[in-house]
């Protein structure tokens, strides 16, 4: 098995174009571009489905706040609170350990 390699979209294209060519031998395409069976046989469902758009990568990528749904603001509200509440106790906690440290210099 292969191990799988970064590609860029238009790679993965011509991947999904050689593969489709060769009557959808997943396995011929990853032997010849030297990427993983598994990688080549998600591109190719990918293009099936949503054309090449769909091979763009998306890691890293955020929606713009606009394009947030009601519950995608609510569970990004959700999120930035529990972030503030573990910032404040460990806050907290450096605080308590600092006052401890000073009570036993003295």
């Amino acid at each position: 098995m292969t191990k799988g390699r970064s590609t860029t979209w238009q790679e993965r294209i011509d991947i999904v174009l050689y593969c489709l060519a060769n009557q959808h031998d997943c396995q011929k395409a990853a032997k010849e571009h030297k990427v993983s069976y598994l990688q080549v046989y998600q591109w190719v469902k990918k293009f099936e489905d949503g054309g090449e758009d769909a091979l763009q990568d998306g890691w890293g990528k955020k929606k713009a706040l606009e394009e947030l749904t009601e519950t995608d603001l609510q569970k990004l509200e959700i999120k930035k609170m529990k972030y503030e509440m573990e910032r404040l106790r460990a806050e907290n906690a450096f605080l308590k350990k600092l006052q401890e440290l000073e009570r036993r210099r003295h």
